[in-house]
């Protein structure tokens, strides 16, 4: 799992926390031993809000596996209506994902059928809400950044969906600014999943 948000990321005001939108399936990650749109430390913008609609929707999704069985009735998953998707560079800024949105574990069971394991890897669930912070501090591994950010520099998004790269203070898209910036251990006993540049960043 090559996440792109790291574990330093607690200083989040909760009223800056919004647990309104899904991430639209076709970004769901569909593993966590994966990575992709699904990550947590996706900067994400709204795509679809239209509150004429219920909050939400049910449709028959094979990710349930058969849900027809005569007799026993007939089953639909759930989904939020309202959906956010990756930002990129001229896309209006929601916020950056808190948790990751998959499919399976690492062995390739069904997350739906595994409410505790969803819990303790911080997932979430096709169609489910998932936590985007507006503004605060996070750290952020290589996977989240196009080329390199300074520190004492700001930061904007990027032409790549969902990451960030470095601009000026003058630029119009600025969205935060680099506190520091360092490089985790990348060989022997100190390499891990998240080895390599990090950068902490104050987003807003």
């Amino acid at each position: 799992m090559a996440q792109r948000l790291l574990p330093f990321h607690t200083q989040v005001d909760p009223y800056a926390e919004i647990n309104l939108y899904a991430l639209e399936d076709a970004y769901v990650n569909n593993s966590i031993s994966g990575t992709g749109f699904g990550d947590m430390g996706v900067f994400v913008t709204v795509s679809a809000g239209d509150l004429n609609l219920d909050p939400v929707s049910f449709s028959s999704d094979s990710y349930m596996g058969k849900t027809a069985y005569n007799g026993l009735g007939y089953n639909q998953r759930s989904s939020t209506t309202l959906k956010i998707k990756p930002a990129a560079s001229g896309d209006n800024l929601l916020g950056i994902t808190l948790y990751e949105t998959a499919l399976y574990d690492e062995h390739g069971d069904n997350l739906s059928r595994k409410h505790q394991k969803v819990v303790e890897n911080q997932v979430i669930l096709k169609g489910d809400p998932v936590p985007v912070a507006t503004r605060g501090q996070f750290t952020l591994s290589s996977a989240a950044v196009d080329g390199t950010i300074s520190a004492g520099g700001a930061f904007k998004l990027s032409t790549t969906s969902g990451k960030i790269t470095g601009c000026t203070y003058t630029d119009g898209a600025k969205i935060g600014t680099v506190l520091g910036t360092g490089t985790r251990g990348v060989g022997g006993m100190y390499a891990d999943g998240y080895s390599g540049a990090y950068y902490h960043v104050k987003l807003g």
